[in-house]
Formats: structure tokens, sequence, C-alpha cells
């Protein structure tokens, strides 16, 4: 979801860097309260996994350019599943910085508008979870419908802020209105893909609880109930 350059100009591009640093700010505190549940080497190393796999997400998966925006895999439900909210959060962070220094260079100025849309989602990703799961369920136990819940408050967080974006830039035209429709319809498709790999890592991750479930490196409640 690289928002397309020139769509809010720079006159206007200054309430991103405001989101993005509520956002921000949002993410240190979810990562000092991970710190203390866990130690900061884990932390350390779970946040340079996911930075990795979202620079290949980013670089490497498909992505095509629809509308307002681009369609990708990012796996943002996933990454959350398998290392918890303030890892995943640093790891769409500093992979899209990566992505974008190092092979897109043009991205950088909606850097802001950028990781606003991908945590902020997040966020409410993790809220809903909390709210739709027991807390003597471990991931590795979830059921498609939950997983599919997931996927899409987050797909459809990412919609939301790329459509506000739009709106926010470009106004209510009707070729900026049917751009945002086209890429919210080819968005939502991920919705479909999404849970299913989501579900296999699941089952994956279950048929290795014995190597695994001890591991520091994953999330906790990937195979544990929350503790009272």
């Amino acid at each position: 979801m690289h928002i397309e350059p020139g769509l809010v100009d720079s006159a206007k591009i200054g309430l991103s860097y405001v989101t993005a640093s509520v956002a921000i700010i949002a993410v240190a505190k979810a990562s000092v309260n991970n710190i203390k549940m866990n130690n900061p080497l884990t932390f350390l190393v779970k946040s340079a996994i996911t930075t990795m796999l979202v620079f290949t997400f980013f670089q490497i998966l498909p992505h095509y350019s629809v509308g307002v925006s681009e369609v990708h895999f990012i796996m943002g439900s996933t990454l959350f599943l398998l290392f918890g909210l303030a890892p995943a959060s640093i790891g769409l962070a500093l992979g899209l910085f990566i992505q974008g220094a190092l092979f897109s260079q043009i991205d950088l100025p909606q850097y802001g508008m950028n990781i606003t849309t991908l945590l902020v989602p997040l966020m409410a990703l993790s809220y809903v979870a909390n709210k739709i799961i027991a807390t003597d369920t471990p991931y590795t136990k979830l059921k498609y419908a939950q997983v599919f819940k997931l996927s899409l408050v987050y797909q459809a967080g990412i919609v939301s802020w790329v459509t506000f974006w739009a709106i926010y830039g470009q106004g209510f035209g009707v070729e900026n209105v049917l751009s945002i429709l086209s890429f919210g319809g080819a968005y939502m498709l991920v919705v479909l893909i999404e849970p299913l790999v989501d579900l296999g890592l699941l089952a994956m991750a279950k048929f290795l609880t014995g190597r695994f479930n001890k591991n520091n490196f994953f999330e906790k409640r990937l195979y544990n109930a929350v503790q009272a």
C-alpha cells in the first residue's frame, strides 16, 4: 500500500507527520511493555525478524499498482500472531523504510502516510484480538472465522486510511473516487488469501509445539493462554 507520489501535495503532507508521530508513540509504549514482559534481546531479535520479513513482503512478493496506491501482501495479521504487536509494528516501520531507502526513494516523502496506514490498523487488530479471542485460547487453536476477522480488520483499516489520504489530497472528484474504489476492491481480495496463510502457519506451529513452545522468539500467546 504505497501511497502514490503527489496524491497529497507538500502543502498538506504535514498532517501525515502528526499521525505518524502518534502511531510511533503508541508503538514505543507497546515496545516498552513487551520488553518488560520478555527482555531486550528477545525484543530485538523478534523485531529484526519482522523487519526482514516485511522487507521481503514489499520487495519480493507480487505487488501491483491499482488506483491510488499499490496492492501488497503485507501479512499484518501473520506478523501479529507469530511475533506480537510491538515487534510486528517495528518490523512494518523499519522494513518499509529500508525498502524505500534502497529501492524506491520516491516513496520516502509519503513515509508518514504509509506507516500511519500500516500501524494504526495493526493496533486496531490487536484490540479486536483481545475482544474475540478468549484468554484461555492460544493462537495455535484459533478457528478460521477468528483469523478471518483479524485479517478483515487489518485490511479494511488499510483501505480506510488510503481512502482518507486520497480524499484529503484530491477531494471527491469522480476520477479520484473511481481510483479509490478500484484500489479497495483489489485490496480486499487479500482478505481471501491472508487467513489461509495464517491458518497454515498456525497449524505448522501447533505441529511443532514440542520444538517451539518454549522458544522466546515467538509471541508468548502463540502457545500459551493469558496469565491471570
